[in-house]
């Protein structure tokens, strides 16, 4: 591996600049499609049911490929699995941008969710590479973790301007000029990281990935085809047995992709229990609510992003600024209980939204109240996650919260899709689609009570810890 203690400081903080980059991207490609969605469904075909696998694409294929990319990232070094991800998600991006049918854009989103999951544990890694052991490691991660609510907070904004002044192809076009300069700097400015001996768990990618999609598919399938039809039953029991598989998998490898030992450290299983309540919850609400501004309240692509900054913002501050000092003082369960109430809070609010409700009395209040959830909970349940892992795999921990997140998005998304198709029966009036949506917005809230419970009853009263990597260095 390349030492960094002579690498220059400035290229160090450029390499950072690069790092945060991927996890700005990441978060940005998942937000960015919101307010386009309505033109993706006009111009390509999608029916409302399948418009959720414009998203789930993505976080299926980056949800269930996180734990491989860190893998490969032991295996075949850090920064060519890293630039090879950029290189990945730049083709997804093309392919998206530029599809003509159904089949296409999906296929695009899910090769760009592929470049993901390389990127985002090459990126921690390299991280630890430039600022492990040194005083600089917490503003390093301060840095890195801003990245993801910043952009968050662009992908809806950008969405909003791109989809209103340019067209739709262009909130997947915008990722290619970024990962261009960001794979022209990595030689400059990223160390070269040395692979590791081991085999890679293919058997196990593949059957947790294809698992996870089969389930979700299965959900999304069933409002048009019957909950009892063959091909419902069929796609959720070969989910189910694929993923028995992947734990079978797992129990017998000498390498496998998630050491199943790793669920015996405390507070790791219920802190991601968390962070799957969580994205089950909060996705189908930023989705949900896209559509009720625009289909209902008739506002333009520009309006609806728009109309979302100031939630957007609020969760910027209140994961960077405010989370973590009353995470010191109170600790994380309080945090995590009470994020909860105020999410499950915001989102029965958002259940009354009213056809010809207004912007200012029926979404702001109330996605404000949600943000304020969503920021109090995320930040301690993270750290909790990786800092309940032992030292030595505070990676493998890292690469786990990120798929509970990821998998928990896709599953809520397509069971609230669900619940929202039953409900407005393939209507289009607008009393009718805001039924739909306003049934969405209470399941995401049910959602919320569960995280609310489950926090309250599995996690321990205690003061989360950093991650182990992050307490030696400031114990130095």
């Amino acid at each position: 591996m390349e030492s960094t203690s002579a690498r220059p400081a400035s290229r160090r903080w450029l390499g950072l600049a690069l790092i945060a980059a991927a996890q700005f991207v990441v978060i940005m490609d998942t937000s960015i499609i919101g307010v386009a969605l309505p033109d993706i469904q006009a111009d390509l075909g999608f029916t409302p049911e399948s418009l959720s696998w414009v998203f789930n694409a993505y976080v299926v294929a980056f949800g269930g490929l996180l734990l491989l990319g860190g893998r490969l990232s032991d295996l075949w070094g850090a920064r060519r699995v890293f630039v090879g991800g950029w290189a990945l998600l730049l083709a997804g991006s093309v392919l998206a941008g530029a599809a003509g049918t159904v089949g296409v854009e999906i296929a695009g989103r899910a090769v760009q969710g592929a470049g993901a999951a390389l990127i985002a544990p090459a990126a921690l890694t390299l991280l630890m590479t430039l600022f492990g052991g040194t005083p600089e490691l917490p503003r390093a991660f301060a840095v890195y973790g801003a990245a993801a609510p910043i952009g968050g907070t662009a992908g809806v904004f950008l969405g909003g301007v791109l989809t209103e002044y340019a067209s739709w192809p262009w909130v997947f076009y915008i990722t290619v000029p970024i990962a261009a300069v960001v794979i022209a700097l990595t030689p400059l400015a990223l160390p070269r990281v040395s692979g590791g001996r081991g085999r890679v768990d293919v058997a196990g990618a593949l059957t947790g990935t294809l698992g996870l999609a089969s389930l979700v598919y299965g959900i999304v399938r069933a409002p048009e085809v019957g909950w009892a039809s063959a091909e419902t039953l069929v796609a959720l029991a070969v989910g189910g047995l694929l993923l028995v598989a992947f734990f079978a998998i797992q129990a017998r490898r000498r390498d496998p992709l998630l050491r199943l030992g790793i669920f015996r450290a405390p507070q790791l299983g219920a802190a991601n229990l968390a962070q799957l309540l969580l994205g089950a919850a909060w996705v189908p609400m930023w989705f949900f609510l896209n559509l009720y501004l625009q289909q209902v309240l008739g506002a333009g692509a520009f309006a609806s992003g728009a109309a979302l900054l100031p939630m957007t913002t609020l969760i910027v501050v209140g994961m960077v600024a405010v989370a973590p000092r009353l995470q010191a003082r109170f600790g994380a369960k309080p945090l995590i209980v009470t994020g909860f109430a105020l999410l499950a809070a915001g989102l029965g609010w958002l259940a009354l939204v009213r056809p010809d409700g207004s912007y200012v009395l029926d979404v702001l209040p109330a996605s404000l109240v949600a943000a304020a959830g969503m920021a109090l909970a995320f930040v301690p349940s993270l750290g909790t996650a990786i800092g309940a892992a032992p030292m030595a795999e505070t990676g493998v921990a890292a690469g786990l919260v990120n798929t509970s997140y990821q998998i928990g998005s896709a599953v809520g998304l397509a069971a609230l899709t669900a619940v929202a198709a039953g409900v407005t029966a393939s209507g289009t009036d607008v009393a009718v689609l805001t039924d739909g949506y306003s049934a969405a917005f209470l399941g995401a809230a049910v959602i919320a009570v569960l995280g609310l419970v489950a926090a309250a009853a599995f996690l321990r009263t205690n003061r989360a810890a950093q991650p182990e990597a992050a307490r030696e260095t400031v114990d130095a």
